[in-house]
């Protein structure tokens, strides 16, 4: 039955490839780029500005490249300080990373086989010759300070590659946080792509020359290229009219015993060591089967052709031939080697109640098209074509829009019965046993082991599972069904933005890559959950209730202080420490999910700013100067406050600042205090013209200043409080994503705890020593008892001077 094979296009490959390069290639000709002495020129140039990664933040870049393209080359510089010794010691979540995929984003968080590989490999000067495998799975390495590498048409294949760059991986990258600290790094990046300016010229300096002549002697290379433009079923490479050519004697010979070995890649220049297939088509064709769309590049290498003629005549010894191809395509609806199996496509339906997602139904009169879910056994081939029943294909193919490399294929199977079909996905042709991507089989048996491949709660009845960031272009997938049984199986098949809706612990959220053409989605999962689709529970139930009941039952310290201050009649600083504790509660409350009385950042906002009013608030108390120059200072700090809690409340350099600020204002008040308190002395002491009583002056104030600092705090108390308040500055210190519950709540009780023992070393009067003027000089006013109305005959009050 190979004669329903339709040889769709049979040419000589020279020739048609020639034509097809020219014809693509000088219409984009040097006004490009410049060309420069390898007969290069630059296709595109990009440059990237600084841009700075916070902890577990990520970017992607999108790369277009042409199929002329010769080399990408990519310029990093980062303030990265890793070396190969140290990346070992740096946990995953804070390790800085650069991933490389083609067709679609990398997504390196999905597995944790991907992150034991990082210290195997380096993304370095000189290190594109370990990069020669990447066209299947994404690589990732570790990001350094400074990356140059570059990536030629022997390496990688045209179509579009990202680059994404990682600040942390693992499942905690998504999980919501209450704080967000660790090591940031930013990097800027020049990415630039370049091509050859002559048509017949290969390679990364386009030195190599591919159609020169048909004829090459022995270990000559020779590279050529042909286009799959649509689904077939066998790509077919011979070598016709095979002869020896003797330069010296202008010999032909007959060369039926030569070795031609033909190496054969889809996407990117094959060689002895990698390419997908390879024979010697001097004795017979290379046979692809279900090739994949697109460009096919072949290598040709005569060897051992002095076998042939012998050692003696080996001078000169050329191989001539004449190479050809066919592709074989079967008719619309059809598809296998014999064109026997049922072929279908999926047309793609746009969901409306979501945007950018969109599911597939069969263009076929067999099924309805008025629902997602398609009845799966009206489509089925007829499995009596198959002489074993056992190996019984039916295929569908579909279209991933460009751009579009951000969704996920979700792939459901239910039925009444054991479910027995087999399902193959490959991109750019149909799958078959010997070449997949991804299959399924059974729960024990799928490719559950790959990155991109998620199997989700699938039984003997039920099949689901999800195919992660998509590449772009056309998709097959094959059904096996092994038996003809008469079960009722339902199939849908989708192209989704969040697998499984961020399994309801987190919100779909949608971005661009730098380049703004590819639009991917990803999930902001809560504070319980992380990971790909917020599947993985970071935090139990218990754990979740216990870190809510530490983080709002700890905010009750602020009882100490405001009890403190509504017993020193101190009613401002009373409502002030109240509600601040108050607010903190809602807080926290709000923020591990509990109950929200405001919107999140009312709330947040009334936390730091109140937090920080109360730490200052605590060393104006300490003064005591007048109640006008108090509410004066407090509205400059409210007002201060104010503008730290609404922008960048949690960073951590705000506690010096609060503390600085707090410490300013008690300075500031004991400053006004004591100008006010000893401006007799200053007075007397401009008059001072002896040395010796100017000095004892001196002495003597100091003596009485430092008598009132001593008597105006209770030092045992002072103290503790700063012993308390370091104890808090050594909690802020020490928060971190997974630990901020335990290291917060221990903040509240000590902030809380410090105020409280400062405002309780306060003294609240001084004796009447320390209140007399310094100056050793007072007046003694003697008045009469004499009634005021009697004021004729009053004699003037005598003063006393002492």
């Amino acid at each position: 039955m190979v004669e329903n094979l339709i040889p769709c296009y049979r040419f000589n490959l020279i020739i048609l490839s020639y034509c097809v390069f020219l014809s693509c290639f000088f219409v984009r000709s040097y006004s490009l780029g410049e060309v420069d002495a390898y007969g290069t020129f630059s296709i595109s140039s990009f440059r990237y500005p600084e841009t700075r990664l916070r902890p577990f933040d990520s970017r992607y870049f999108r790369v277009d490249l042409p199929p002329w393209f010769s080399s990408l080359s990519i310029v990093l510089e980062s303030d990265v300080d890793l070396d190969a010794g140290s990346i070992a010691k740096v946990p995953e979540s804070a390790l800085p990373l650069i991933c490389l995929r083609d067709g679609s984003l990398p997504l390196p968080q999905v597995t944790n086989a991907f992150v034991k590989g990082l210290v195997l490999g380096s993304f370095s000067n000189g290190s594109s010759n370990e990069l020669e495998d990447i066209l299947n799975e994404e690589q990732c390495y570790p990001m350094q300070k400074n990356i140059s590498v570059k990536l030629t048409n022997e390496q990688i294949s045209p179509g579009a590659w990202y680059l994404g760059f990682f600040n942390g991986v693992g499942a905690i990258r998504t999980q919501s946080k209450m704080i967000i600290r660790g090591p940031s790094y930013s990097f800027t990046a020049n990415i630039s792509v370049e091509g050859c300016t002559t048509s017949t010229m290969w390679g990364q300096y386009c030195n190599q020359n591919s159609f020169d002549s048909p004829c090459h002697g022995n270990s000559e290379i020779k590279v050529f290229f042909l286009d799959v433009l649509g689904i077939a079923e066998q790509l077919i490479i011979m070598a016709m009219n095979v002869t020896f050519s003797m330069t010296q004697s202008n010999n032909t010979l007959n060369a039926g015993g030569a070795n031609i070995m033909c190496f054969a890649r889809h996407g990117a220049m094959p060689s002895e060591i990698l390419h997908d297939y390879s024979g010697d088509i001097s004795n017979g064709p290379l046979i692809v089967d279900s090739p994949k769309v697109g460009r096919w590049y072949i290598t040709i290498i005569p060897v051992n052709l002095s076998k042939e003629l012998g050692e003696t005549r080996n001078a000169g010894i050329q191989v001539c031939y004449s190479l050809e191809w066919q592709v074989l395509e079967c008719p619309m609806g059809k598809a296998g080697l014999n064109c026997k199996w049922e072929r279908y496509i999926l047309q793609t339906v746009i969901r409306k109640e979501t945007l950018f997602e969109s599911y597939y139904i069969p263009v076929s009169e067999k099924v309805p098209s008025d629902s997602a879910d398609f009845p799966l056994e009206p489509l089925l081939s007829n499995s009596s074509y198959d002489e074993g029943q056992d190996n019984t294909w039916t295929y569908f193919l579909l279209d991933i829009p460009r751009g579009a490399a951000g969704g996920s294929i979700h792939i459901q199977l239910t039925s009444d019965t054991k479910i027995k079909h087999e399902i193959y996905a490959k991109s750019g042709g149909l799958p078959s046993l010997q070449s997949w991507d991804y299959y399924y089989a059974n729960r024990t048996n799928n490719s559950v082991g790959s990155m991109f491949f998620k199997l989700y709660n699938s039984s003997e009845e039920k099949v689901d599972f999800y195919i992660l960031y998509v590449r772009e272009g056309t998709w097959g997938f094959g059904i096996r069904h092994v038996n003809t049984s008469k079960s009722a199986t339902v199939m849908s098949v989708s192209l989704e933005r969040c697998p499984k809706r961020c399994s309801s612990h987190g919100q779909c959220r949608n971005a661009f890559d730098a380049s703004g053409l590819t639009l991917y989605s990803f999930c902001a999962c809560d504070r319980d959950h992380g990971g790909f689709d917020c599947s993985v529970e970071l935090v139990s139930h218990r754990g979740h209730v216990q870190q809510s009941v530490a983080l709002i039952a700890s905010n009750a310290a602020a009882l100490l202080p405001a009890y403190q201050a509504l017993r020193q009649k101190a009613f401002a600083e009373w409502v002030l420490f109240t509600a601040s504790g108050i607010s903190s509660g809602l807080y926290h409350a709000c923020d591990v999910g509990t109950w929200c009385a405001l919107s999140f950042n009312v709330l947040q906002f009334m936390d730091f700013w109140l937090s920080f009013m109360a730490v200052v608030s605590t060393f104006i108390y300490l003064t005591t100067i007048d109640e006008a120059l108090k509410r004066t200072i407090h509205t400059v700090v409210a007002i201060l406050t104010a503008m730290m809690a609404i922008t960048k409340a949690t960073r951590s350099s705000n506690i010096i600042l609060v503390i600085s600020i707090g410490a300013a204002g008690l300075l500031i008040g004991l400053l006004v205090e004591l100008s006010t308190k000893f401006r007799s002395f200053s007075l007397r002491f401009g008059f001072c013209m002896n040395m010796v009583d100017r000095q004892q002056t001196i002495m003597e104030w100091l003596r009485n200043f430092m008598k009132t600092i001593l008597r105006r705090f209770r030092w045992g108390f002072v103290l503790v409080g700063f012993a308390a308040l370091a104890m808090a500055a050594i909690s802020w210190k020490l928060e971190t994503s997974q630990s901020y519950w335990i290291w917060h709540s221990i903040w509240h009780v000590s902030i809380y705890t410090s105020s409280f023992f400062f405002l309780c070393s306060k003294v609240s009067s001084l004796n009447s020593e320390n209140q007399r003027p310094l100056d050793g000089t007072y007046e003694l006013t003697r008045q009469d008892s004499m009634p005021r109305g009697d004021s004729e005959g009053r004699e003037r009050p005598e003063v006393l001077t002492i």
